[in-house]
């Protein structure tokens, strides 16, 4: 039994208990040799330094292990890459969207009664408009001054006759925020799987790629995907309603865009411009083997770099220079109020006949053109948390880029591109009504103090078009506003004499404040055992919470949304049940949380 030794302790890993362990272990093991365990002395001190690097290594170990799987990460970088590996792609600066009234003054026709149809402008697609506090937008669609239902009123008329002699035209366009940008890249010698770093940090979306002989690079999703779907200009009959034609192109040349530490890069794919296969099967003699001595071809000796020279992967480019124009938001805050776009920077006019108006006259249309937006220009302003990151991600994961369930819907809406708009909230439902097979979506967007408002009607249209590219050909869905109700918080708690009263409060209203940073999802319990647990717990000098009490806001700048807070109380009061539509959100933390510390 003497002969036995003492095992070693694996659970002690902080400095104290393996400071603690090496001291019985040499006083167990070399009594005759060490005696000296005085703080003082230099044996201290080489236990300390044992023991010192010992917890350095338990905590790094510990932290490693904890940031290489998805539950337990607290690294914003790193739960981007694990959500990678689960198919979500955090798509980063999101854009905001809307929809802008815009007029020109157009000359009269020749007997002065309407204006002049010759003359009516086309104004295209990429022109760029300004808010009041210096925000760039692009228009994303053309907006036809020839159409047939444009609001046209008289702007100038004789005044000797009183016949018009000009009208103005009123005509809307959708709007993104952001300004272009363009970025010359030159390219050597052909590498695989290429990957150029862009200098924006701001970027929301590829406009294109162009090498120098014309070759065009297309976007996708994953580099595997050899299809897309590009948008082409409807010139028939029905262009008023739809102004596009989606067509699939089979996309050789294509890259996909990943962020990482802040910065965006572009990925290529394996093939080169040599080594692009026009067969989509291999042969054989291409990838089998050469045996010395054997005349036939064997079975199972195969190279497997040659599986991958085709162009499954996508063509990547070189020895030449890439034009890379990208859009970019100018600031964080994208948002817009209405009447704040009232800008028109730079014009881009076309005609239908464009050399049957006089110069003169294209230059002072073109100067009469004004812009206003009528409604918000909103999107999601803010980045989502690690905890959201984490939920869409697994949420992706489950739906198999497929919309079946509820929870598929709710997915595939937050991984919608940020070009088209980012919903904040979104809970889908079944419609109550049994004798319908349709599902109800409530969804909520943020504006530029990033507090809930209700999404605008084009952001609305886009989530419906990308839905349709994945929910079962018999579903339909409609897209609802989401309700807000916001509420306060009173608490009533006991601290320890030996504790500031004042410095308990403060730091009791910082933690709740914390915990209620972000608006709840649409649909979520309120409980308030959750304030009871964070003050008695995290908050240091509480000894008891005698009453915590949850009150609505309506008035002033709240929302008028309201909810009898009593009846959707709890029968053992730990929660307020909130309805499907509805998100609670606290919306002024400085004013809504208020206690009392006796």
């Amino acid at each position: 039994m003497a002969n036995l030794k003492t095992p070693i302790k694996y659970t002690n890993r902080e400095f104290d208990t393996i400071k603690s362990d090496l001291v019985q272990y040499a006083k167990r093991y070399y009594p005759e040799v060490y005696k000296d365990f005085n703080q003082a002395s230099f044996g201290s001190l080489i236990l300390d330094t044992v023991a010192y690097v010992g917890d350095i290594m338990s905590f790094y170990l510990d932290y490693q292990v904890n940031e290489s799987f998805l539950d337990s990460t607290a690294e914003f970088t790193n739960v981007v890459r694990l959500s990678k590996q689960l198919g979500f792609k955090y798509r980063g600066v999101p854009s905001a969207v809307g929809v802008a009234a815009f007029f020109c003054i157009v000359p009269a026709n020749d007997v002065g009664l309407g204006p002049n149809s010759t003359y009516k402008p086309i104004l295209k697609r990429g022109t760029t408009v300004s808010s009041q506090t210096g925000n760039k937008y692009i228009l994303d669609e053309d907006v036809r001054f020839d159409n047939a239902f444009n609001e046209v009123v008289a702007a100038r008329v004789n005044d000797s006759t009183g016949i018009p002699t000009s009208y103005a035209i009123k005509a809307y366009g959708k709007i993104i925020s952001g300004g272009f940008s363009r970025e010359r890249i030159t390219i050597g010698d052909f590498i695989k799987f290429r990957k150029i770093p862009l200098s924006s940090r701001q970027l929301t979306e590829i406009v294109s790629v162009v090498d120098e002989e014309g070759h065009e690079y297309h976007e996708v999703d994953y580099l595997s995907q050899n299809v897309i779907y590009k948008s082409v200009t409807n010139r028939g009959t029905d262009g008023d309603s739809t102004p596009a034609i989606m067509k699939p192109f089979v996309a050789a040349r294509r890259f996909v865009v990943e962020r990482e530490d802040g910065k965006y890069y572009l990925q290529f794919g394996y093939g080169s411009d040599s080594e692009l296969k026009t067969t989509t099967v291999a042969e054989p003699t291409n990838i089998a083997l050469k045996m010395h001595g054997r005349e036939f071809i064997s079975d199972t000796s195969f190279d497997p770099a040659k599986l991958l020279e085709t162009d499954k992967f996508g063509v990547g480019p070189s020895n030449t220079i890439l034009t890379i124009t990208y859009r970019e938001n100018t600031t964080r805050n994208t948002n817009a109020r209405i009447g704040a776009v009232d800008k028109v920077d730079n014009a881009i006019v076309t005609y239908n006949s464009p050399d049957k108006v006089p110069t003169a006259t294209q230059r002072t249309i073109r100067e009469s053109i004004e812009v206003y937006n009528e409604e918000p220009i909103v999107g999601s302003v803010s980045f989502p948390t690690a905890d959201e990151i984490k939920r869409r991600a697994y949420d992706h994961f489950a739906t198999q880029n497929r919309a079946v369930t509820l929870q598929d819907f709710e997915a595939i809406s937050y991984a919608m591109p940020p070009k088209f708009g980012t919903i904040k909230r979104i809970r889908v439902v079944q419609d109550p009504d049994s004798f319908k097979r349709n599902l109800n979506m409530y969804v909520l967007a943020e504006n530029q103090n990033r507090y809930l408002v209700q999404a605008n009607n084009t952001l609305k249209e886009n989530l419906k078009m990308w839905l349709n590219n994945y929910k079962m050909i018999h579903d339909t869905i409609d897209i609802l506003d989401g309700k807000i109700v916001n509420f306060a918080i009173e608490f009533h708690a006991v601290a320890d004499p030996s504790f500031n009263k004042f410095q308990v409060l403060a730091a009791a209203q910082n933690a709740i404040a914390a915990m209620y940073a972000q608006p709840l999802y649409m649909g979520e319990r309120l409980y308030i055992t959750d304030i009871y647990n964070i003050l008695n717990k995290d908050v240091p000098g509480i000894i008891d919470v005698k009453n915590v009490k949850i009150m609505p806001r309506t008035t002033g700048a709240y929302s008028s949304t309201s909810m009898n807070f009593n009846q959707q109380l709890s029968a053992d009061g730990r929660f307020v049940s909130v309805p499907d539509n509805v998100c609670m959100e606290l919306k002024y933390p400085d004013a809504d949380i208020k206690g009392t510390i006796e």
